[in-house]
Order: structure tokens, then sequence, then C-alpha cells
């Protein structure tokens, strides 16, 4: 009966207003909750009967809740340097157990970029999970296998104990006097080494080994050139390999100019590469090799010769003592990196970005997470900012997507079409009524 019907379409209505309310009051509550998604709650017509031209049987309505997983919140601003936002598609990585391998833990998915390390330096959000990241090895690279979850490991900001960077590159820009008399014929290499003969002009620098110690390298130039070559200098380098205080010969070797002052490679015999053979018994990887930037054939950005005095110009070396761990830094395609006191870095780990088919088929889970279901397609990893994956901001967080005016405004709806879904079943009521009266 169409007066039974209707009763059971406003009953319909008033479970799919309740379920409207419901999304509300969750909007509402979960204003301030970082990374939140706001949900609607959308209608639908649920039809029980054919109608035709002179019947109708009422069916009433569904209500389907739908997060909009895929609307972007307001990034704004933190003072933690840890705390991410992501601006685009995708969703952090995350788990509620430190290594989901070993205890059978779940992977899961938030934008909630709360992440801070907790008393073992791993990266947890303010919800419990821990942030899962590619670690980069000692060559700089990823895994290969990165498409697959077991390729993640929990992010560990602070457990490194320092870092010491050993020199690599030593660039030089000296000029050598063109009024210097010469030493003449008769110098045997290692003569300055010695203390046999006293160089000309000298200039050491401090260079580091493997554990960030600090070690002396020294250039000794002695104007060696004469009759048809008078523009070569011998350059000694010596440095004490086995630290006895006694300084060793690393290479013996011409350094010659053009008439014009530039540097002439053609007469220069001195290597682009030194080899250090440090001795065992320090301890240091050995031999540190040592690239040299002393010029370019025929220009003067290096060593030159000229009526100036001999002087270094600048220099430029690379390397650092051992420094302790300072801070962390996180850039916008994901790489965590870790500072310390010495003024050097280190790339530590790089955060992946999941992103799917469609997000807004993702299933809520407690702590503001979402995993994947059938309709929003399997998950692809990306990095940051490649692929279609949205970028990381650090030090900063997303805000929920929750519009305050707009919930009041559904809000106030809601209640009337509760309020008009109850009226229905109160006019049928009285109608029915009317009904059985009839046969008194």
């Amino acid at each position: 009966m169409s007066l039974t019907a209707a009763m059971f379409s406003g009953v319909s209505g008033l479970a799919a207003q309740s379920t409207a309310m419901a999304t509300i009051s969750d909007n509402i509550s979960n204003t301030n909750t970082i990374g939140y998604k706001g949900t609607n709650a959308i209608f639908s017509t649920l039809v029980t009967e054919s109608a035709t031209d002179t019947t109708y049987s009422a069916g009433g309505v569904q209500v389907h809740p739908r997060s909009q997983v895929d609307r972007q919140g307001l990034v704004t601003g933190s003072s933690i340097d840890t705390h991410m936002a992501i601006a685009g598609d995708g969703f952090f990585v995350v788990t509620g157990t430190p290594n989901p391998t070993l205890t059978g833990g779940n992977y899961v998915f938030t934008r909630a970029g709360t992440f801070e390390p907790d008393a073992t330096g791993l990266l947890r959000n303010a919800q419990g999970y821990y942030l899962q990241g590619w670690e980069i090895d000692s060559n700089g690279n990823i895994p290969a296998n990165r498409s697959d979850l077991a390729a993640l490991t929990p992010a560990n900001v602070t457990g490194l104990t320092g870092n010491a960077e050993a020199t690599s590159t030593v660039g030089l820009q000296a000029n050598l006097s063109s009024n210097q008399a010469t030493f003449g014929p008769g110098y045997v290499a290692g003569d300055m080494t010695a203390g046999t003969v006293d160089p000309h002009f000298v200039r050491s620098f401090q260079i580091y080994d493997s554990l960030g110690s600090a070690h002396t390298m020294t250039f000794n130039f002695l104007r060696t050139g004469s009759g048809l070559t008078p523009n070569e200098w011998t350059v000694e380098v010596t440095a004490d390999i086995d630290n006895d205080g006694v300084e060793d010969m690393l290479t013996s070797a011409i350094v010659g100019f053009n008439s014009d002052g530039t540097l002439d490679m053609g007469a220069t015999t001195l290597s682009n590469t030194i080899n250090i053979p440090w001795d065992a018994s320090m301890g240091i990887s050995s031999p540190q090799a040592i690239d040299l930037n002393f010029g370019n054939d025929g220009l003067s950005d290096g060593f030159t010769q000229s009526g100036a005095i001999s002087q270094l110009v600048s220099s430029d070396v690379n390397g650092a003592l051992f420094g302790a761990f300072e801070s962390v830094f996180i850039d916008e395609e994901g790489t965590v990196i870790a500072k310390f006191d010495n003024g050097t870095s280190k790339e530590i780990y790089k955060i992946p970005i999941a992103t799917f088919a469609n997000p807004n088929g993702l299933q809520n889970r407690d702590g503001n997470a979402f995993d994947e279901t059938p309709e929003s397609g399997t998950f692809t990893l990306r990095e940051a900012t490649l692929g279609g994956a949205g970028k990381i901001i650090s030090s900063a967080t997303e805000a929920s997507t929750v519009d305050i005016a707009e919930e009041f405004t559904r809000m106030i709806v809601t209640q009337r079409s509760y309020s008009a879904a109850g009226k229905i079943i109160t006019t049928a009521d009285e109608m029915l009524e009317e009904l059985i009266r009839l046969k008194r």
C-alpha cells in the first residue's frame, strides 16, 4: 500500500539524514586535525517498484558517505624540521609498528605529516604511525626494487653518531714570479723535501683523511728552467704519510708556462691526481686519491707566471673533520639530509609517495590513515615530484579541508530535512488512522 510505503520512505529519510548529520559532526570535530579530509553524504533514490501511469510506490533514499581524499588542504608552516606536507597527489607510507616485516604490521597511507623522532630516532606522527622510506646507500643510491614495500625501512634521523669527509679535491690558483732567478741546472728530485735546497715559494694546505683527522700537504716550488725552457718550475708535493714528524715526498714534477704566463700543459708533468699512500699503522683508507685542479692549457685560471710576486691567489680544499649530528633537512624530492656541526651533510633516506588511480575509493582507518580497496586500485610507489606524485614541503603540515561555514549551512539543511522526513511519518500515520475510521 502506498501509505505504508510512504512511511518507510520517511524512515529511510530519517536514517539518511542521520548519517548526513554524522558526517557533518565528524567534519566539525576534525576541523583542526592535520591532513583530515572532509566527508560528504551523497544521496541517491531507492526504487522498490516500477511506477506506472496510475500508481506510484515510494522507495525512499539511500546515502553514500564519500571522503574527498583527493582534495588539497592548506599547507601551513611549522617550526619543526621533520614535519612534512604533500603539495599535490599522493600519501606517506606508514606502519603502526617500527618494523612491519618482522612484526607483521600493516602498511597504510596518510597525509598527516606531523612526524617527529621518538626515543630511538624513528619518525612517528601524532597518530602513532611510523614513516617508511628508502635508505640511501654509501653511493647515494636508493634500492633497485623501489616498487616493493619490502624495500622500505623506518626512517631514523638520529641514528648517526657523526660524519667525516675525506679530502678528494684541491683547487689552486697561484702566481709564480717571473722575476725569480732560476736555480740553474743540477737540481735533484727530492732536494727540497730533504731540506738541502730551499724552495722559492711554499704553500701548505690542511687535508682530511677517511677518519676526519687533519694532515698537512705542502707544495714546494723552485724555478729550475734554463736555456730553451726558461719558464719551467719544479714542484714537490709532500706530506707526513707515516706520522713520524718528517715530510715525505708524494711527487716531483714540472710545471711549465707559455711566454704570456699562461699554463703550458705540454711542458707540465704534474699529474691531475695525487695518491697519498698512508701507512697501514695509521688505520685510515689508503691510498687516498686527491684530484688537483691547477688550471687549463693556455689559460690563466690556475697556475700563472707573471712579473708580480709569487703568491697564492685562492685555494679550494674539500673535506672536513669529524662532526656530530646536528639537524636534518628534507627537500621537495623527499631526500632526508643529515647535517653535522662540521658543515658537512649526508643523504640518508628518500621518502616515497604512494599514489592511487582513485584516492577517493580508499577506506578510512583510525589515526587519519587510509587503506587501499578494489575501488581505489593498487598503490604505486613513486619518487616525489615524478610520475604525477606531489612534492614534499618540509617544516609544514597540511590543514584539514573542512570549511566551518559550509558545515554549519549543511547542518541547518540536514536538520530541516530530518524534520521533514519525520513529518512524512506523522502525516501518513494520520491518513492511515482516517482510513481505519472508515469502518466504524
